[in-house]
């Protein structure tokens, strides 16, 4: 029996090339990123402006597109969480908003430590060290950033006091964060000088030159100033050890130093898509929601004592592709299942899953709102120095 020939067709007659509209394959291949079993054959971006330019397809971004298809939803929101999508963005502005919310936010930390005494096993440079990482609750709109040259005040500076010793006989104590008293007039630390004061009533000197108390200023009179958390532990004492220091907190950012980053984190993902590319269906159907260690799947009663895979929580796909991973070799070769046959998984390129942890200075909505200050900015400053 002779076997059927494909009819051949000369290349003057194969069909026009579509314009302004990609082939489902292409317009897949650039607003997604396919996983594959072995996650070093990922499909890359396609970033090219003129990829697609034989098609009458722009790849390049637009601001028109841009201004018409970005939108934020916010899907969860608590005082110091907060979880939203940023849809039709490219993956670079994303991360220029995260960067943005760990290093270019300002809040308080406590930068100097003066250390009257501290006979504990904690070297001094450690407690400094252990000082400024705690998160202090105030809004640092309220305060001014101080240069070298500047004098500390009630405009720039924070004063804590901490005072605190384990008697001897008795066991061991803990130093928590709530012990940090909050001086609103300032420093009570003297300074001293080779001189004695020529003026015996004079004030003493001290650390710090504040005009008038902090907590007479509306804006702390209800709201004192104090440790995000007040179960935060700053050292151990044993008996007859103790702890005397001043701390002085000023205004920073998080790229002088971590302590001064308004977020214990930021971070973003694409949108995970899960798609099924056919019917799975029986003892398939219950195998596939096995492998899911998230749940992604579940199991639907379609009647007639049949059941059937349905996607029930795709944003909860880790990308961890068990579900497309074949069997392992415990099963005969016939027996193996080739999932991803059966399942597809893609990320969107233009959805992000984005996430602020707060550390308690601000909360996340408020950080949100200022980040996008920064970043406005920022973009003015290009198309000014641009035109």
């Amino acid at each position: 029996m002779e076997e059927e020939k494909t009819p051949k067709i000369s290349v003057w007659n194969l069909p026009d090339v579509p314009k302004g509209k990609l082939p489902a394959h292409l317009e897949l291949q650039r607003t997604r990123v396919i996983c594959t079993p072995d996650a070093a054959t990922n499909t890359e971006n396609i970033r090219y402006s003129g990829a697609y330019a034989s098609m009458g397809v722009d790849n390049s971004l637009r601001l028109g597109h841009f201004r018409d298809n970005f939108r934020v939803e916010v899907v969860r929101l608590t005082e110091d969480d907060m979880e939203f999508d940023m849809i039709g963005i490219d993956a670079s502005l994303a991360n220029a908003f995260r960067r943005i919310l760990l290093a270019e936010l300002p809040t308080m930390a406590i930068e100097k430590v003066l250390i009257a005494n501290n006979t504990s096993v904690i070297q001094d440079e450690v407690l400094a060290h252990r000082l400024g990482l705690i998160p202090l609750k105030v809004d640092p709109r309220m305060f001014e950033y101080m240069s070298e040259n500047d004098v500390p005040n009630e405009k720039n500076t924070i004063v804590f006091k901490l005072h605190s010793c384990c008697e001897r006989g008795s066991s061991r104590i803990k130093v928590l964060s709530n012990e940090l008293q909050w001086l609103p007039r300032g420093s009570e630390l003297t300074v001293s000088t080779e001189k004695p004061a020529v003026d015996p009533t004079s004030r003493p000197r001290t650390y710090t030159s504040f005009n008038c108390s902090q907590d007479s200023l509306p804006e702390f009179s209800n709201n004192p100033i104090g440790p995000k958390h007040d179960d935060i532990i700053i050292a151990k004492l044993g008996p007859g050890q103790e702890i005397e220091l001043e701390a002085h907190a000023v205004k920073g950012m998080g790229k002088t130093h971590a302590k001064w980053s308004p977020v214990a984190t930021s971070w973003y993902r694409m949108l995970p898509e899960v798609v099924l590319l056919q019917e799975i269906e029986g003892e398939i159907a219950e195998e596939l929601v096995k492998k899911c260690p998230v749940k992604v799947f579940d199991i639907e009663d379609i009647g007639k004592g049949r059941k059937r895979a349905t996607v029930a929580r795709p944003r909860s796909c880790t990308l961890c592709r068990e579900c497309i991973r074949p069997d392992g070799k415990e099963k005969e070769k016939e027996q193996r299942i080739y999932w991803d046959k059966y399942v597809a998984l893609r990320r969107v390129k233009d959805h992000f899953i984005f996430t602020i942890e707060s550390t308690g200075a601000l909360p996340p909505e408020m950080l949100f709102t200022e980040a996008v200050k920064i970043l406005e900015d920022k973009c003015e400053r290009v198309i000014t120095e641009l035109s």
